[in-house]
């Protein structure tokens, strides 16, 4: 969320901002919704100061027996009292517009970002390791669907498309690769692991930015709506009466982003607890709404993945040397387990909504031979915080100031499959495991056929 006191102060600089993004100059319609709201909040201001001045007044006649001048006060004071509740409302409906303008418009991008229209303006910023030679590389979902360990069809059964069932060696290959960066990120890179809840409310989802403008790409559950049976009964919710509580719906997290950053909601933390490091490996669910066609087959592209996630909370001062310190940390995960990668700086028309600058790890796949996305490192400034209200207090400062929020894949445990399976897929189907992941397969070094 943007400052509109920034935006009044300069407004030029916000709109060349918004031209980065490809966006029309925005500041001209801001800032008059706010001189508006700053013009009704100084009527109702000169209407309360008015009422008490006039009910003042109202005894004073009284007492210098004055009838008639005490009636004229009695009814300019109840006129004043008609006239603030419509004053009050237009304050209301002002704020709201403004807020809800304000709550779509994407963070500015620092001034380094290189610009561009989309991902071919990116920029290489290094390539780690030398793919290797591989004859005819089989893609993911033809090794594991002839080792039998990877199950489309019965997925697509149950839940439809973009989905899959992980069987045997394939489901523990998963969860080794989720819990070696668990540990890499907790035991050397000084994040803590969070369990966090997987159904948030609005508010969370609207902190971190998913809301209101990336709705279509949310799943969510309403607990209070009923449903038919195929048999044709109605069934309610298990949650009855208490699932309606919770409001109208609950969101399904696209990432644990939503979950640990809204952490620090409505919080004012002290500045010596700080940098908070957090991580968590979690289910993530998404629409995919705009994907429609992209990756349809195998797992590149699913409604339903795991990815182990960071995220930390900073200092203004701190925060872009927190971004290098976070790329390190995930490049770390590829790098143990031998997976070649390159890193890529995104344009401004390739960035993420709350982003302020954004680093993308790409890691090769031989099957596509090509780089594919596998990692988002992003610096949020404080539009994060400003949405969530979450402030630190300076030691050597009066008052508090917003957090810097910045997050990323640490990685995508789904991704990560995808590129051991294809860079480690043998002549005869089978797949080498990593070096580093032996000790979490039981020491396992090949997955054959089930």
């Amino acid at each position: 969320m943007h400052d509109i006191r920034l935006i009044r102060d300069d407004p030029e600089s916000f709109d060349r901002g918004l031209a980065r993004r490809g966006l029309t100059p925005l500041s001209g319609r801001l800032v008059a919704l706010d001189e508006r709201r700053r013009e009704v909040i100084g009527r109702l201001q000169a209407i309360q100061e008015r009422r008490n001045a006039a009910s003042k007044e109202v005894g004073q006649a009284k007492a210098q027996k004055d009838e008639a001048r005490a009636a004229a006060l009695i009814e300019e004071v109840a006129k004043l009292k008609l006239d603030a509740p419509a004053a009050e409302a237009e304050q209301k409906a002002i704020e709201q517009e403004l807020e809800a303008t304000l709550a779509e418009i994407p963070n500015i991008p620092l001034d380094e970002v290189p610009d561009g229209p989309d991902e071919t303006a990116n920029v290489e910023r290094h390539r780690i390791g030398t793919p290797r030679e591989i004859d005819a590389p089989k893609a993911h979902y033809d090794l594991g669907e002839a080792l039998g360990l990877i199950d489309f069809e019965a997925a697509s059964r149950m839940s439809g498309a973009r989905f899959a069932v992980l069987k045997g060696q394939v489901a523990r290959l998963e969860r080794a690769l989720a819990g070696f960066m668990l540990d890499l990120h907790t035991t050397e890179h000084g994040y803590t692991e969070i369990a966090p809840p997987l159904l948030v409310r609005d508010e969370a989802m609207f902190g971190t930015g998913q809301l209101p403008k990336f709705q279509e790409d949310l799943f969510s559950t309403r607990p209070e709506v009923q449903g038919t049976l195929p048999d044709g009964g109605i069934f309610t919710s298990p949650l009855g009466e208490e699932g309606k509580a919770y409001g109208r719906r609950l969101w399904l997290i696209p990432t644990a982003e939503v979950s640990l950053t809204n952490l620090v909601r409505d919080q004012i933390v002290s500045e010596d607890a700080l940098p908070l490091r957090l991580t968590a490996a979690t289910p993530s669910f998404r629409a995919e709404a705009g994907a429609a066609g992209r990756d349809t087959r195998g797992l590149i592209r699913q409604h339903q993945f795991t990815k182990v996630e960071l995220v930390s909370v900073t200092t203004p001062e701190k925060s872009l040397e927190e971004h290098e310190r976070m790329l390190a940390c995930a490049e770390e995960v590829l790098k143990r387990l031998e997976l070649p990668f390159r890193t890529m700086t995104l344009c401004t028309g390739d960035m993420g909504f709350a982003s302020r600058k954004t680093y993308d790890i790409e890691v090769w796949l031989p099957a596509q031979k090509t780089y594919r996305e596998i990692s988002s490192c992003s610096v949020c400034g404080d539009f994060q915080a400003r949405r969530m209200n979450a402030r630190y207090r300076p030691a050597e400062a009066k008052g508090p100031r917003f957090v810097h929020t910045l997050n990323g894949s640490g990685v995508a445990v789904g991704r990560a499959l995808v590129a051991v399976l294809e860079n480690y897929q043998q002549p005869d189907g089978s797949i080498a495991v990593p070096a580093a992941l032996q000790p979490y397969m039981g020491g396992l070094t090949t997955i054959g056929r089930a």
